[in-house]
Order: C-alpha cells, then structure tokens, then sequence
C-alpha cells in the first residue's frame, strides 16, 4: 500500500520561501502524474500546481504562477513544490496527490488522483 508523505511546511514571514517535499513509499512514483493542492478551514480544496509522469509538463494556479515550481526526482521517488514570494492569503494545509492511471498529461481537479498524503500546514504571516 502506497503511503505519500509531506514534509517541509511550517512558518514564514510574507515575502519569503519554503520548500515542500512528498516523499512515497510502497510504490515508485515514476510514469504517474502528481499534484499539489490546499485547504483552509471552510473551504474547498484548492488546485495549486500539477506535473505529468514524465517531468516535463507542469501546470500552475493562476493564484501561485509565476512563484510556485514543482518538480520530480524519481530517483528519490519525491515530489517538490517549492514556494518563493509568499503571501497571508498561501496559508493553507498543502496536500500532494498520485494518480495510477495512464496518461501523458498533468490534471488539476482533486477527483482525478486517486492517493493522497496527510497534508502539511503552511502559515505565512503578514
């Protein structure tokens, strides 16, 4: 059984970075696409940021384009979303998620993967 696993998350003053793992362990997650979305209290989950199996598409939120990347290392079987600029309203719990299936594509709705990490709080203050 698949287990994904975030880490990296914590505090950070507006204007600055941290760096997002998911880490997998059970089974490799190369050749599947992985996501990143987030949930504050009330709210939906919300798409961030989406990367096809092979590395080589990525697609963003308008809301973190240009100051979210996300990437793979399938040699580590980790994904990474690395977050610069940040700002009050990215506070949020930061989940990743795989999707089995095929497909050469990245996918941006919660209901397309199919396994899912516990989450990780990020809090940025004003």
């Amino acid at each position: 059984q698949v287990q994904l696993v975030e880490s990296g998350g914590g505090l950070v003053q507006a204007g600055g970075s941290l760096s997002l793992a998911c880490a997998a362990s059970g089974h490799p997650l190369g050749h599947y696409a992985m996501g990143w979305f987030r949930q504050t209290p009330g709210k939906a989950r919300e798409f961030v940021a989406a990367i096809t199996w092979s590395g080589e598409g990525t697609l963003y939120a308008d809301s973190v384009k240009g100051r979210f990347t996300v990437s793979r290392d399938d040699a580590k079987n980790t994904v990474s979303l690395q977050m610069s600029s940040l700002k009050p309203e990215d506070t949020a719990v930061y989940y990743c998620a795989v999707r089995w299936g095929s497909g050469g594509y990245y996918y941006a709705g919660d209901y397309e993967y199919d396994d899912w990490g516990q989450g990780m709080q990020v809090t940025v203050s004003a």
